[in-house]
């Protein structure tokens, strides 16, 4: 017989209340993930530095990541853990491209993943949404300065590239319009072609837009964290799998609405399904014989 849910602590009450947890990231990323996880868990997020994180890839393109967003996320949390010698850690790492519907804008997928090496579990928190992801490719100022303010600038700071998108000669950070304009004309200067390569600087504290979509990563993390399994009282109790198959409010077929979630523990194996509440029908216009 499984322990029923009230009998479980709170995570928030005392698995995590008082601990480190490292966090190893030099863009401080710390800022925006701090005060959610340490409000909700109780715990103190300590930044772990004097590690080049851009070694392990950078969106400048100088040096690829190897693997996947959450191997590289995993990386990450292994190295702070080494570091700083704790047994919890944070890692964050971000992902840019097209948006999943229709390919049309800027898309940011946000990791957060968090490794509790004692208990043997990873939770990972994810957010994402369309952001401020341009690039423009010219040799005429004022066409490089209608871009910077279409792409946000100086709060979201620009990179700048001679000849092309690929060239090594880049900098980087570049927040002022003096500084931006210089550079401009440094980087056309060098170029045999004669253009510029502009761009977003995607690095968290260069991209306001990506420091929110860490933030709400962090959210996500955090409610996961704090749902604990009923049989074990692991944390990270959360959707493993969706149920399709509500039924249609008007013919009572079944569609590829989401009836019902799976919940499953990181650390045994107990499973619990549940109804999504309030949600009984599907809409008609989501049914494949009432709108074919």
């Amino acid at each position: 017989m499984t322990e029923s849910v009230e009998s479980v602590p709170s995570v928030v009450a005392g698995m995590y209340c008082g601990q480190c947890i490292a966090m190893l990231t030099q863009h401080g990323k710390e800022r925006v993930i701090a005060p959610v996880l340490e409000a909700a868990l109780g715990c103190r997020v300590e930044q772990v530095g004097g590690f080049d994180t851009d070694t392990l890839g950078s969106f400048s393109r100088d040096i690829p990541r190897a693997g996947t967003q959450i191997e590289a996320a995993r990386r990450k949390a292994r190295i702070g853990m080494e570091r700083s010698g704790l047994p919890l850690a944070l890692a964050s790492e971000g992902a840019f491209g097209p948006d999943p519907m229709a390919g049309l804008f800027p898309w940011n997928v946000e990791l957060l993943l968090f490794i509790d090496a004692e208990r043997g579990i990873a939770v990972t928190g994810m957010a994402q949404q369309a952001t401020r992801f341009a690039h423009l490719l010219t040799d005429d100022w004022e066409q490089a300065a209608q871009f910077a303010h279409q792409a946000g600038f100086p709060e979201h700071r620009l990179m700048v590239r001679s000849q092309g998108q690929d060239d090594p000669r880049i900098e980087k950070g570049l927040a002022a319009w003096t500084a931006l304009e210089a550079a401009f004309h440094r980087a056309r200067g060098l170029a045999e072609n004669g253009r510029v390569f502009l761009e977003n600087d995607v690095r968290a504290h260069a991209h306001p837009t990506r420091m929110e979509v860490i933030r709400l990563a962090a959210k996500d993390l955090a409610a996961k964290l704090d749902s604990a399994c009923p049989a074990c009282g692991a944390p990270g109790f959360w959707v493993v799998e969706r149920l399709r198959g509500l039924p249609c409010a008007d013919c009572g077929a079944p569609t590829q609405e989401v009836r019902a979630d799976i919940y499953g523990c990181l650390k045994c194996a107990h499973r619990e399904t549940r109804a999504r509440v309030g949600v009984e029908h599907a809409d008609p216009g989501r049914c494949d014989y009432c709108n074919p």
